[in-house]
């Protein structure tokens, strides 16, 4: 699939010496969603900032749809929509003034229809006429989302942006973002919520440190890291592990009832079957069993623990 945004040797530092990004190469598919995870100060702000034009890089370039952001930023920037973290509006314009202002700021002329649309999306349109101070911080938030959707871009960044929002909110988000994916719009957003990037991300991308550590396709990552857990209930307690099941390095619970086997999700079944036999040959009976699998913030911990 074509990358809509390529990114090369991309470094940042500061004038303290502090290096916030350090050499990043990251290509975004056209049309995906794009999960990037990292713990505060891995310098997932700041790779956004760079690819959105705030913020000038040390070393390396961006090119959005072949265009570079700095040589040709006003093509480059038009493609792009930004949810910052900050909540930063006009806090006397009505919501309906400021969203249709951020369209005109690219140039874009009138389309009342598409204001219309985008507020009705983020349940903002009994909101339109109010002013921006009398609003809660959730619809604040709403309408940072429907700013950066005013101008129709093709690529739509989120930077935690349900970060201390409630539930509808979040619910409303994510239907959006499922819309605008369905219309071919690219979506990057970074989020602590990992759980979020577990059920919309097509690609998990960790930074730690200002490093890529790691790029993956979701389902791909979920297989080769994570891991299983065998649990099984004993019809007996016991008070050891017969030396016989040793290789299988299981763990037995306090009270003697449970043995629990951790394996890689891309164990063969078989190894499970061979388990189960010397379980018996040893004469432990088991009554039920059950299996779970690592979840992506298992992974990322580890991955990032690693990093340390």
């Amino acid at each position: 699939m074509q990358n809509i945004i390529e990114i090369s040797n991309l470094s940042k530092s500061y004038a303290s010496g502090f290096k916030a990004l350090k050499n990043v190469t990251l290509g975004i598919r056209r049309g995906e969603i794009f999960a990037l995870l990292g713990p505060n100060g891995a310098g997932k702000t700041t790779l956004i900032s760079i690819v959105c034009g705030i913020v000038n890089p040390t070393e390396g370039t961006v090119r959005v749809n072949g265009h570079g952001i700095i040589s040709d930023y006003r093509a480059a920037r038009a493609m792009i929509g930004l949810v910052p973290q900050e909540l930063t509006t006009d806090a006397f314009e009505s919501v309906w003034a400021t969203v249709s202002f951020s369209r005109g700021l690219f140039g874009k002329p009138p389309n009342p229809a598409h204001i219309e649309k985008v507020l009705k999306s983020l349940s903002l349109w009994d909101k339109k006429d109010n002013k921006l101070v009398t609003l809660s911080g959730g619809m604040k938030r709403r309408v940072l989302i429907a700013k950066a959707l005013a101008h129709e871009p093709e690529i739509l960044f989120l930077d935690e942006p349900t970060a201390g929002v409630d539930v509808e909110l979040r619910r409303d988000m994510w239907n959006l973002v499922r819309g605008l994916k369905a219309s071919g719009v690219t979506i990057i957003l970074t989020t602590h919520y990992i759980d979020e990037a577990e059920e919309m991300a097509d690609r998990i991308g960790v930074i730690s440190r200002g490093e890529i550590i790691l790029v993956e396709e979701k389902a791909e990552l979920m297989r080769k890291l994570g891991q299983k857990k065998l649990a099984l209930q004993l019809e007996d307690e016991i008070e050891r592990i017969p030396d016989g099941l040793n290789a299988y390095r299981l763990d037995l619970s306090a009270d003697g009832n449970e043995l629990t086997y951790t394996y890689d999700a891309k164990d063969e079944p078989g190894r499970i079957i061979t388990l189960l036999k010397d379980l018996a040959d040893n004469g432990v009976k088991f009554k039920d069993l059950q299996t779970t699998q690592s979840s992506l913030e298992d992974i990322f911990v580890s991955l990032v623990g690693e990093k340390k």
